[in-house]
C-alpha cells in the first residue's frame, strides 16, 4: 500500500483546531439506537460534549421533545413535516413558559442542521438517506462521526472528493476496531484487515435451511440489539459485505486485502494484519457506546464510556471462516465493490427494498439476496469516475428501488401460485 494519498479515515491525523470546554455535538438520528446511546454517553460526560441540536424522522415525537429538553439544544429537525404540530405540541408541554428550540422540517432538515455550527457532527441515519447530510457536513468543516455507512458506500467517490485528512471517525464497531488497531503501525506495514461478523441468528445453517426462516427468526440478533433493517441485514450478512465495502473506502486497501471471518461472540470487533505476520484485536463486551465515545471523542478517550472486560471469570472467544454459499452477500459486495459508481448505490437501495418485502411477508428470506442479486445483474455498466453525480446516485437508487419491488412483486405473486396449485 502507498503513502498517499491519506486514506478517509487516519488514526494518526487530526481534523481541525483543539477546543477548550465542552466539544459541541449535533446528533442526527437522535431517537435510534445509535442517538439514544450517544446521548447517555453524552450525558455522563457533560464536561466533555453538548450537544447543540437534534434531527429525527418524526415518529418519536414524545421521545425527541424529552430529549431536546435535557439537553438544552437550540435547534430540532424532523424529516417529517406533517409531524410538527405534534411536535410543538410535545416541546410546549415540557418547556412550559420557556422558549422553544428552533424547529426546522422537511426531507433537507437534517442536511441543513449537519451544516449548522458545531465540531463534530454525529450521522446516527439509518439508510441512504444519510448521504445529504454526510456531503453537508464535510463541506461545511464539521469533523464527521460517521454510523451512516450507506452515505459512504452509495457516495463514495462523492465523499472522497469532500473529506479532508482526518475529517471522518468512524462509528460502526468494526470500522472504529480497524481505526483503532490501525494506530499500531504505519500504512505500509497493513497486510490486510480481519472484519469479524456474528454470523448473525442462522450461523451454521444451509442454505436450504435458510428457505424458511421466519420475520421473527430473521430479527432474533444473538449478540447486538439494533433496529429491524440492520438486524435482518446482519441475519443476511449484507450488512457485512457493506462494511467489507466501507472498509475499502475508508482505509483505502484494496478487496483482495479485506477477509470476513465468523466470531460469534461478537467480543473482537475486527482486526489488522501487519506484514510481520502480527495482528492487532480490538475486544470490548459488545456495546456501541464505546465506539460512539471513540467517534466523538477522538484522539482523546473518553473514560468508563462502555463496559470492560471481567478477566477474572473464564470466556472462549471463536472464530470461524465465512460461508459463501449460504451467505453470498459478501461475495456480492466485493463485485458492486469493484464496479463502484452507482453499483454500491443500486445493491444498498435494492437490498433496503427487499428487507422491507421481507418485514412485511411479501418475501422470502433467500429471497432478499436472490433479488438483490438480480436488480445489480441489469444494472449494467455503472456510472463512475470524476463524472460521478449526487443527481446520478438518486437516479440509481430510484430505479433500483422500482427494479426490486417489481422483481419482489413478481416472486410473491409465483408463490402464491404454485401454493395454490400444491394445495389443488
Amino acid at each position: 500500500m502507498t503513502d498517499s494519498p491519506a486514506p478517509l479515515a487516519d488514526p494518526h491525523l487530526r481534523y481541525g483546531a483543539v477546543t477548550e470546554g465542552p466539544r459541541d455535538v449535533v446528533v442526527l438520528g437522535s431517537t435510534g439506537s445509535i442517538g439514544t446511546q450517544a446521548i447517555d454517553l453524552v450525558q455522563r460526560n457533560p464536561d466533555r460534549f453538548r450537544i447543540t441540536a437534534l434531527s429525527a424522522a418524526g415518529s418519536q415525537v414524545g421521545l425527541l421533545a424529552d430529549q431536546a429538553r435535557q439537553l438544552g439544544v437550540r435547534m430540532v429537525a424532523v424529516a417529517r413535516e406533517e409531524a410538527v404540530p405534534a411536535l410543538r405540541e410535545a416541546l410546549r408541554a415540557r418547556y412550559g413558559k420557556d422558549p422553544l428550540p428552533e424547529i426546522l422540517a422537511g426531507p433537507d432538515a437534517a442536511t441543513d442542521l449537519a451544516a449548522s455550527d458545531c465540531h463534530t457532527v454525529l450521522n446516527g441515519i439509518t439508510g441512504s438517506i444519510g448521504l445529504a447530510p454526510t456531503l453537508a457536513a464535510l463541506k461545511a468543516g464539521r469533523t464527521l462521526a460517521l454510523a451512516n455507512k450507506e452515505s459512504l458506500i452509495v457516495g463514495g467517490p462523492l465523499v472522497k472528493a469532500l473529506a479532508k485528512p482526518g475529517q471522518i471517525i468512524p462509528v460502526d464497531s468494526e470500522h472504529a476496531a480497524l481505526f483503532q488497531a490501525l494506530a499500531g503501525g504505519t500504512r505500509a506495514d497493513v497486510r490486510k484487515l480481519v472484519v469479524t461478523a456474528s454470523g448473525g441468528p442462522f450461523r451454521g445453517r444451509t442454505k436450504a435451511e435458510l428457505a424458511g426462516v421466519t420475520r421473527e427468526d430473521a430479527l432474533a440478533h444473538p449478540t447486538w440489539a439494533m433496529g429491524p433493517v440492520i438486524t435482518v441485514n446482519s441475519a443476511t450478512l449484507v450488512n457485512k459485505g457493506l462494511e467489507v465495502i466501507e472498509a475499502h473506502l475508508l482505509y483505502d486497501i484494496p478487496f483482495d486485502r479485506i477477509e470476513v471471518v465468523v466470531h460469534p461472540q461478537s467480543y473482537v470487533h475486527s482486526m489488522v494484519e501487519f506484514t510481520d505476520g502480527s495482528t492487532l484485536a480490538q475486544a470490548t463486551p459488545p456495546d456501541m457506546r464505546g465506539p460512539i465515545a471513540i467517534g466523538i471523542g477522538w484522539p482523546e478517550r473518553v473514560p468508563d464510556a462502555a463496559p470492560a472486560f471481567d478477566w477474572s471469570k473464564a470466556s472462549t472467544w471463536e472464530f470461524f471462516p465465512l460461508d459463501t454459499e449460504a451467505f453470498p452477500s459478501v461475495g456480492l459486495a466485493r463485485q458492486v465493490g469493484t464496479l463502484a459508481g452507482t453499483a454500491p448505490a443500486v445493491f444498498n437501495a435494492a437490498n433496503e427494498e427487499c428487507v422491507d418485502a421481507f418485514l412485511a411477508g411479501r418475501l422470502p428470506f433467500t429471497g432478499i439476496v436472490d433479488t438483490v442479486a438480480e436488480v445489480v445483474a441489469e444494472h449494467g455498466t455503472p456510472a463512475s469516475g470524476t463524472s460521478l453525480t449526487l443527481a446520478d446516485v438518486l437516479e440509481a437508487e430510484n430505479w433500483a428501488r422500482a427494479r426490486a419491488r417489481e422483481l419482489a412483486h413478481a416472486r410473491e405473486k409465483a408463490q402464491k401460485k404454485a401454493t395454490a396449485e400444491a394445495r389443488a
